[in-house]
């Protein structure tokens, strides 16, 4: 199944998709304005390549677990946003808003 809903940052709101995957944690992926926080199962190496702004997360099962994780890796482009490793997620997209 898939879901689709508005996530909450701060006073803005945000996209969010899950997608519950048969014997697994969910694909969970938070999209703002200017980039996206997304789970462990989407390629940060990727991402760098495109040159998009993002931020990775990992052991997440919710959207509310997106918002409050630690970013573990984020690309160049989120980095020149203000993003670093260790921020939580609610505070990478604020900047990504």
């Amino acid at each position: 199944m898939i879901n689709v809903a508005s996530v909450k940052v701060g006073d803005k709101a945000c996209l969010g998709v899950k997608v519950e995957l048969p014997e697994s944690p969910p694909l969970l992926l938070v999209v703002a304005e200017k980039g996206f926080v997304m789970c462990g199962f989407l390629n940060i190496e990727a991402a760098e390549r495109l040159g998009v702004a993002a931020a990775m997360v990992s052991g997440v099962k919710t959207f509310e677990d997106v918002l409050n994780a630690e970013v573990k890796a984020a690309t160049t482009k989120a980095k020149s946003l203000g993003i670093q490793p260790g921020m939580r997620g609610a505070e990478a997209l604020t900047r990504m808003l």
